[in-house]
């Protein structure tokens, strides 16, 4: 087990590596920030000694070097628009992210987990031929068409839920949150379910057809043939084998909720890291978009890494090939 975990940690850092190069070297390609930060009036010496002062003048392989230099101590620099630390930006803007991909994953897990369990269990019902039907419109749907869908029926027409913004929010002092006020549990509805709707639907037929796959299979009609309760049989027989593929795939939408939250964010105003990316990369904010790539390239790794734990202690194959392979 300590072997195994040392190996996909080495791999993760290895990954964060690769993917640290690519997205930063993409950025010398987005424009030049020098360019958007002087005025008309500038001369070729102003422009010189502000690519000296960012140290744009150096090599690429320097200034990655340096990048991840400060960036190992929590450093992301300044940024070029707003001229503050990028971490103190980013903490500012991730207690939003944080907390809407929070609530969306929530939603995806709980209601994935149990309408595919449902579905499964009473395939020929009607419920269950209209839920089949309408997680269609989920997975068809693009994000930013079903935000604009439920803006357009709640907000505007119905006028529930408010059309933007994150409402009212709490000052912690380490942290802002919405859930202690209504006005901020009222903005989070519409892009919770926006965000959320697409892994739900993925998530609930991924369990839906694994649960049916393992209701086939021989011990399930041996348990029936002892005469188990069909609760037994489906809850702690057949669910507990389903979940073994569907965690795989649950982590990584888990994932993406995170990647996806930069177009809900931009179609709800939501204050969170996502809109500030897509402000970043106008302004071309190098620091701020290279803060934000890394963030996100550490939780998908960080996510990815759990989920191949968590497949290596319920899945006892994996321990038996792992040791078999250590002799």
């Amino acid at each position: 087990m300590l072997a195994y975990i040392i190996r996909r940690v080495a791999q993760s850092v290895l990954v964060l590596l690769i993917t640290g190069f690519v997205a930063f070297s993409m950025f010398s390609y987005v424009g030049d920030p020098v360019e958007n930060m002087l005025g008309q009036e500038r001369t070729q010496a102003d422009v010189d000694r502000l690519r000296e002062q960012l140290g744009l003048d150096q090599p690429f392989v320097v200034q990655y070097a340096k990048f991840l230099g400060q960036a190992v101590q929590g450093n992301f620099g300044l940024s070029y628009r707003q001229g503050r630390p990028v971490s103190d930006i980013l903490s500012e803007r991730l207690p939003a992210t944080l907390e809407l991909a929070a609530v969306s994953g929530l939603m995806a897990l709980a209601g994935g987990i149990g309408l595919g369990i449902f579905t499964a269990i009473r395939r020929r019902g009607v419920g269950a031929n209209v839920i089949m039907t309408l997680s269609l419109v989920g997975v068809s749907l693009p994000t930013f068409l079903i935000g604009i869908l439920l803006i357009y029926v709640f907000a505007v027409q119905l006028g529930w839920l408010p059309s933007f913004g994150r409402g009212e929010v709490t000052d912690l002092g380490w942290w802002t949150t919405g859930f202690l006020t209504v006005s901020g549990l009222k903005a989070l509805v519409l892009p919770a379910i926006t965000l959320g709707l697409y892994q739900m639907t993925l998530i609930m037929r991924l369990v839906r057809t694994e649960m049916l796959e393992v209701l086939r299979m021989d011990y399930i009609r041996f348990a029936r043939a002892r005469g188990l309760r069909e609760r037994a049989i489906n809850f702690r027989h057949a669910l507990k084998n389903t979940l073994v593929p569907v965690i795989t795939i649950t982590g990584l939408q888990l994932g993406s909720i995170i990647a996806f939250a930069i177009i809900t964010e931009t179609v709800f105003q939501w204050p969170g890291v996502g809109l500030l990316f897509i402000n970043a990369i106008q302004f071309v904010d190098i620091p701020v978009m290279a803060a934000y790539l890394m963030m996100i390239s550490v939780m998908f790794v960080a996510i990815n890494l759990v989920v191949d734990l968590l497949y290596f202690a319920i899945d006892p194959r994996l321990r038996v090939d792992g040791r078999s392979g250590g002799h």
